[in-house]
Order: C-alpha cells, then sequence, then structure tokens
C-alpha cells in the first residue's frame, strides 16, 4: 500500500500516535514536547505556564449543542485546564471557503466570543485566510492558549505520580459529542433530543483541585475516547489499570446507535467530558465536587489502577468476563472535532 496519509491518522488512536512518534517527534523532540501532554508545561524566569493549540475541521459546521466556534474555544480551554492550569488567553485563526455565508461566520464569532467570556479567557491575536471554493470545507479554526499553572500542579500533565490504587473518574455520560455528529450528519432523531457535551470545563477543574483533594492526572476524554487515554497511561508502566463496564456512564440513547452502527462507547469523542486519577482517599471527595457543577453532575467512579497487569488495560465486562483495552486501530467516525 502506498506511504500516504488515511483518515485514520486524524483518528486519536494507535494511527495518530504511530504519525507523531514516527514522522514529527522524530524532528521535533525536546524536553516539554516528549511529555505528550494535552498542553505543553513550559517554566521560564520562575514562571508556570500552560500552552496548547488544535485546529477544527468539524463536519456538520453546527450541529445541537453548539457549533465549529464553541468547539474550537471549549477544546482549547479544556486541554489548558486538564494540566492544573488557569487558561487565560487564546487566539484564534479561520480558514475560509469562497462563498461561505459571512451571516454564518457571525454566528459562529458570537457563539466564540459568548462562551470565551463563560470560560474567563480573552481572544487576543487571530488570523483570517481565504481559500478558492473546494480547497477546504467551508470553515476550518485553530485556536492557540496559554494559561497560568502552579509549581504544584506541574505534575498533572505528566502523570507521573500515579500508583496502584489510585482511582479512575469520569466526569459525565461518554460519547454524546460523537453521537450527535453522527445524528445530525445523518439526520437521524430521537425521542428526546441528544446534544452535544461542549462544554468548558475549567470551573469544574479549578473546584476539585481547590477542594484539598489530590489529583495526580487529568485528561478530556476527546478522539479516541476514554479507552484511548487508559491505553496511553499504562503504556510502558510498571502499573495497570483496571475498569468496570457497569460503571461506565452511557446515555440510553448512545448505547442504542453504538449497538447499531458497531461502535464502542470506549473510544467515542466527548468535548465536555474528562477523566481523573485521583488518590484514592479524594476520590469521593472529587466525585462530591464534581457533582455540584452542570459539566460533571454525572461523575463516577470507573476503575483503578493496578498492579496486577503492567502496561494493560483491562475491563471487566458486564457478563462477568475480563476484555484487553487497547488504542483505537482505526477510526469510528470522521471528523467529529
Amino acid at each position: 500500500m502506498e506511504n500516504v496519509i488515511m483518515m485514520g491518522h486524524g483518528s486519536g488512536g494507535k494511527m495518530t500516535a504511530d504519525l507523531i512518534r514516527n514522522t514529527f517527534a522524530k524532528y521535533f523532540s525536546n524536553a516539554v514536547l516528549d511529555d505528550y501532554g494535552d498542553a505543553a508545561v513550559l517554566k521560564s524566569h520562575g514562571i508556570s505556564l500552560a500552552f496548547s493549540t488544535d485546529s477544527y475541521v468539524i463536519d456538520p459546521v453546527f450541529f445541537p449543542g453548539g457549533d465549529i466556534g464553541k468547539l474550537a474555544v471549549c477544546g482549547t480551554v479544556n486541554d489548558l485546564a486538564v494540566t492544573g492550569a488557569k487558561p487565560v488567553f487564546l487566539s484564534a485563526a479561520f480558514i475560509l471557503e469562497e462563498g461561505f455565508p459571512i451571516d454564518q461566520l457571525e454566528v459562529i464569532a458570537r457563539s466564540m466570543g459568548e462562551v470565551a467570556s463563560l470560560a474567563g479567557v480573552s481572544i487576543v491575536a487571530g488570523d483570517t485566510k481565504v481559500v478558492k471554493k473546494g480547497q477546504c470545507d467551508k470553515i476550518f479554526i485553530n485556536t492557540s492558549g496559554i494559561g497560568t499553572i502552579k509549581e504544584k500542579y506541574c505534575h498533572i500533565a505528566t502523570g507521573k505520580h500515579i500508583k496502584p490504587g489510585d482511582k479512575i473518574i469520569v466526569s459525565g455520560f461518554l460519547g454524546d459529542h460523537e453521537i450527535c455528529i453522527l445524528a445530525a450528519r445523518e439526520k437521524l432523531q430521537f425521542e428526546e433530543p441528544l446534544l452535544s457535551d461542549v462544554a468548558p470545563l475549567n470551573a469544574m477543574i479549578m473546584a476539585v483541585l481547590g477542594s484539598g483533594t489530590v489529583v495526580k492526572f487529568m485528561r478530556d476524554i476527546t478522539r479516541g475516547g476514554l479507552a484511548t487515554i487508559c491505553a496511553e497511561i499504562a503504556e510502558g508502566k510498571p502499573y495497570g489499570i483496571n475498569i468496570k463496564e457497569q460503571y461506565l456512564p452511557v446515555r440510553e440513547q448512545v448505547a442504542g446507535l453504538c449497538e447499531l452502527y458497531g461502535f464502542d462507547p470506549l473510544y467515542m469523542a466527548n468535548e465536555g467530558k474528562m477523566m481523573a486519577v485521583v488518590d484514592r482517599q479524594s476520590a469521593d471527595k472529587v466525585i462530591e465536587v464534581m457533582q455540584k457543577t452542570k459539566t460533571g453532575a454525572y461523575a463516577a467512579i470507573i476503575g483503578e489502577i493496578t498492579d496486577s497487569h503492567p502496561g494493560r488495560v483491562v475491563m471487566q465486562t458486564q457478563t462477568g468476563g475480563n476484555r484487553v483495552i487497547d488504542r483505537l486501530a482505526g477510526i469510528q467516525l470522521p471528523r467529529i472535532c
């Protein structure tokens, strides 16, 4: 087969990881980048900052619960927040296809401004490029962000303090965003409307960090889903991960459509959910704090770190068996972020 980029390279799973390691990391490798966090943690002159960038190419541009603009702001805010940082500044760059309606662009810009205000961040720089019709799909957006981070949280992005006995928490229902996008694309209807979960998580995360709990690691659950994050955490480590299927929060509509299309909620993308690894003594308190917030109302403990199978993620199924969980090998659904 010809060695070319395929859609699976954008899945967030094994093909993405291989592309990063074999192409980009080979030439860009440095101590900061090699931590492979959602945001880089930078230290200079006694100040610690988190820096992140991401591009958004979703189809459709407008979907139940949000649009590409809201997605772009929330995505970068969340990438910063899960490092333990307080997001402060964003940039926004637009690639616009000739013929894209300006009134739709205004809706997107308004959405970005509103969610930035909600998240407490300012969009302070930007760029606009226009390409000929057919050279991009309506609108692509890149956002970059900077946040301030306290020294005591600088370990969170790397997970270097994780140890057996720590508990694994997710902040709510899995797969809402990806199934919402699929439903919008295929014009599927539900008895109860299913909205994307796209939302800024920084307020909830700051509440958790300010509660005196011990947080070892955080990551927002986007491309590749919860399974890919767990596989990345365990890979090459002297510990493994146990999760229990019965504790995974999945909406009935999501579970039903996954069964119909052959998808797995463990690999489904979200844009307003996160997972955390916390000290076992802190787990109940973290759940209590999360559940007092709108974005963490359905938070749940779904597993723990174990020393019984180093380097592997094992899920106890609802039927009582065990299933080894690995990175997403290909792609479940394109263009979800």
